[in-house]
C-alpha cells in the first residue's frame, strides 16, 4: 500500500500525539491523496486528525471535511471603545443566545439552529487588544485598538451532519471523482452548507451585538473546515485555517491570549497554504473531566487566569473546554513563525466568554 508524504510542521514533533500521527498515516494511504500536512495544533480526532490538510488531484473526500463543514472563525470590531466596557452588565445581558433566532422561520434551512453557536469548542469571546506586534500593519489595516472586538466559532450545525451523513450512505469513503456527477453533487452541497456556516456566524455576531447595544463591523471569516480548488487538484482542511484569504485570528483557549496573524507566502507551499486554527487540544474530553473535576469545581472555572469570564453553564462541557485541556498557543503560533508561514500582527485578550447559558 503505498503512502503519500506527510509533513509535520511543529516546534518539536515529537510531542505530537502518537494517535493524531497514526491516524496522519491512514489518511496518506487512501487511494488519491497525494500530499498530507499537520500543522501545530495537530491532535486526534474521530478516526481523522484534527489540524490537518490533505491534496488530491482529482477526488473529493467527504470524510476529511467531517461533518461541520463551513466551522471557522470570525473576527469583529464593535463601535465601543473598551474602556466602556462593563463585564458585569454584560455578563446579565448575555441571555436568550441559545434559543432559535427570531429570524429563522419554519422554511430557513437548518431551521431552529440558525444563529446559534453549539456545543463543542464552539464560543462566543469579547476580547481587546492586548499588544500590537506590527504598529504599521495594524494601522493600514484600519484597525482600532481602543475597542471591544468580538471572536465568533461556530459551524453549520446539523446541516454539515446531515450532508456527511448522506455522502457516509452513498459510500464515499473511497472518495468522489470530482468532476462525475456525484462529486459535482457533493460540492453543492459543500458550499451551501458552509455558505449557511458564514450566515450562522454574522447572525450569531449581531445578536451579541444587540443584547450589549453595540454595532460592529466583521473584519474577517475563515473556514477551518472545507474542500477547495488548489493547484488543480482539491485542497482539504480538517481543523486547519487557510492562509490564501487573507488575515487569519488564531484563538488560544479561552484562558489565554488569540493571535491576528498575516499569512506569508514565501513558504506557504511547504504548509499545503493551511496554518493551525487554534491551539489544539492536550487532552480529550474525557480525560479533561475526570482530570479536573477531581481539582475543581465547575465555578472556579468562571473566572481565567488572565481576568477573564467564562459563561458556561453546562457543568461538564466547563471541564471538557478548560484552558488546561489545549495546548500553549504561544508555541503553536511559534511554530507556524518559525516556519515562515505567517507574521503576527497584534495579540487579543479574552474578557468574556460565553459557551452555554439556560434561559
Amino acid at each position: 500500500m503505498s503512502e503519500a508524504p506527510i509533513r509535520v510542521i511543529a516546534a518539536d514533533p515529537a510531542r505530537i500525539d502518537p494517535v493524531a500521527l497514526e491516524q496522519l498515516r491512514g489518511t496518506a494511504t487512501l487511494d488519491g491523496i497525494e500530499r498530507v500536512v499537520g500543522l501545530p495544533d495537530l491532535h486526534a480526532g474521530r478516526g481523522i486528525a484534527v489540524g490537518a490538510a490533505f491534496w488530491s488531484p482529482d477526488r473529493l473526500f467527504p470524510h476529511l471535511v467531517g461533518s461541520d463543514i463551513g466551522c471557522g472563525m470570525a473576527l469583529w470590531e464593535t463601535d465601543l471603545p473598551v474602556r466602556k466596557f462593563r463585564p458585569d452588565k454584560a455578563e446579565r445581558s448575555l441571555h436568550g443566545l441559545d434559543t432559535p433566532w427570531e429570524g429563522a422561520g419554519e422554511d430557513s434551512e437548518g431551521g431552529a439552529a440558525l444563529g446559534t453557536i453549539g456545543g463543542g469548542n464552539h464560543f462566543a469571546e469579547f476580547q481587546r487588544i492586548e499588544r500590537i506586534v506590527d504598529d504599521a500593519r495594524f494601522n493600514a489595516l484600519g484597525f482600532r485598538a481602543d475597542r471591544l472586538w468580538l471572536m465568533v466559532h461556530s459551524g453549520s450545525r446539523g446541516l454539515g451532519q446531515a450532508v456527511l451523513d448522506h455522502w457516509r450512505a452513498r459510500g464515499c469513503e473511497g472518495g468522489l471523482a470530482a468532476t462525475g456527477a456525484d462529486g459535482i453533487a457533493y460540492l453543492a452541497d459543500h458550499d451551501r452548507a458552509a455558505g449557511w456556516a458564514v450566515l450562522n456566524r454574522e447572525i450569531i455576531a449581531r445578536r451579541f451585538c444587540a443584547k450589549l447595544g453595540l454595532a460592529g463591523e466583521c473584519r474577517l471569516d475563515i473556514l477551518h473546515n472545507s474542500v477547495t480548488p488548489h493547484r488543480g487538484g482539491w485542497l482539504h482542511r480538517k481543523g486547519a485555517a487557510p492562509a490564501d484569504r487573507g488575515l487569519v485570528v488564531i484563538p488560544g483557549s479561552r484562558g489565554d491570549f488569540s493571535y491576528l496573524v498575516e499569512p506569508l507566502a514565501d513558504h506557504a507551499d511547504d504548509a499545503l497554504h493551511s496554518l493551525a486554527h487554534g491551539a489544539g487540544r492536550r487532552w480529550s474530553r474525557s480525560d479533561a473531566h475526570a482530570k479536573l473535576s477531581r481539582r475543581f469545581k465547575a465555578s472556579d472555572l468562571e473566572r481565567t487566569a488572565l481576568g477573564g469570564r467564562v459563561i458556561c453553564e453546562d457543568r461538564r462541557l466547563i471541564f471538557e473546554e478548560a484552558p488546561e485541556a489545549y495546548k500553549d498557543i504561544h508555541d503553536v503560533v511559534g511554530a507556524l513563525v518559525g516556519a515562515g508561514l505567517v507574521r503576527v500582527i497584534a495579540l487579543l485578550r479574552p474578557l468574556l466568554s460565553y459557551k452555554t447559558r439556560r434561559t
